[in-house]
């Protein structure tokens, strides 16, 4: 994937299920933000222990979420976001994210996200209504 417009960037969050709830004058800022990046396949994006400064939207292929012990957790595809945990908890990653496949991803970093939750709150509520969706039932 060589070039995203910005409508094109709009559209894309509009489905994911980070940024679905939001109307498309609160996309088009975020999707401004963003920069694509191509990955080559079995490349590592980053290592459990680094900071964060980005995180990752998938706009093409597969990227396998692995453990410190470099142990598969999980494949994530088209859609898929990862890496803002670390984004707001400032805490290095404990996970590593390498290219299962040639991979597009749009990135945003710490402070443009940090920037866009100040200028528009609504955007604070994709995450929260994400987390909320991915928190599994504990019991009281």
């Amino acid at each position: 994937m060589n070039r995203l417009s910005l409508i094109e960037k709009a559209f894309f969050l509009k489905k994911t299920p980070m940024f679905c709830s939001l109307e498309l004058d609160l996309l088009l800022p975020i999707a401004d933000k963003l920069v694509l990046i191509n990955i080559g396949e079995n490349e590592i994006l980053f290592d459990s222990g680094e900071h964060a400064y980005n995180m990752y939207l998938i706009a093409e292929g597969s990227v396998v979420i692995k453990d410190k012990y470099k142990r598969e957790l999980t494949v994530l595809d088209k859609g898929q976001v990862f890496g803002e945990e670390s984004i707001f908890s400032g805490i290095p990653r404990d996970y590593c994210a390498q290219s299962k496949t040639k991979v597009a991803l749009l990135t945003l970093t710490q402070a443009d996200l940090l920037a866009l939750i100040h200028e528009y709150p609504k955007v604070a509520t994709g995450f929260i209504e994400m987390y909320a969706r991915a928190t599994p039932f504990r019991p009281r």
